[in-house]
């Protein structure tokens, strides 16, 4: 038996009480907390740099850009009928010309430029393919500007890239260097095979 000192006596109910006054308001700390998370996921993704981005090939396969990390690589939003269009011959013959000093050419169709590209993955291989012997990697059609802004042009030409700005038109073209950052951006009317695009081109492969 225990003595009486160590009698046990039932434990007071603990009342939880918040005060509104000492508790921050609710839509601060949740719009705190999305600031927070937007903020983390820029900085992943920046980190991850273009490799780990989702894409899908013209055969509408899930992949990444990974196989093309180490390589110098140009990165081209294209149409199938719009009047820069014969740059598909150009990009073909640059691709030919560096590809075994590791270079590669990444076409991205786009119908956002006066409807130019309506066409379905299968129509746009198969045109690039007959019409211009084109050999180099075709993706999925995605949208390179607005609210659908694929993740690959938010890192190309969005706030944090070097060259922030929408795309203008059809083949546009962005030059990424062997470590994976942006060297250059030409507009649509610099053909791959100008001197300002060899230029930058050949110096991008010669860099260790």
């Amino acid at each position: 038996m225990f003595p009486a000192v160590l009698r046990f006596y039932p434990l007071p109910k603990v009342i939880h009480r918040v005060d509104k006054k000492l508790v921050p308001h609710n839509h601060f700390t949740m719009k705190t907390f999305a600031s927070l998370a937007a903020l983390f996921l820029m900085t992943a993704l920046l980190h991850a740099g273009i490799y780990d981005l989702a894409v899908k090939d013209i055969d509408g396969k899930d992949t990444t850009l990974g196989a093309y990390k180490g390589k110098v690589v140009l990165i081209v939003n294209v149409a199938s009928k719009c009047g820069f269009t014969p740059q598909y011959k150009n990009l073909e013959a640059v691709y030919q010309k560096y590809k075994d000093q590791g270079f590669v050419v990444l076409g991205f169709p786009c119908n956002q430029f006066g409807g130019q590209e309506p066409g379905t993955d299968a129509e746009i291989k198969q045109f690039c393919t007959s019409k211009y012997d084109v050999t180099f990697p075709l993706f999925d059609k995605i949208e390179v500007n607005g609210a659908n802004r694929h993740p690959l042009y938010v890192a190309l030409a969005g706030a944090n890239s070097p060259f922030p700005d929408d795309i203008k038109w059809n083949f546009n073209k962005f030059l990424i260097g062997k470590d994976g950052k942006i060297l250059k951006r030409f507009d649509s009317k610099v053909t791959p095979d100008s001197p300002e695009a060899t230029a930058a081109i050949e110096a991008a492969l010669a860099a260790k």
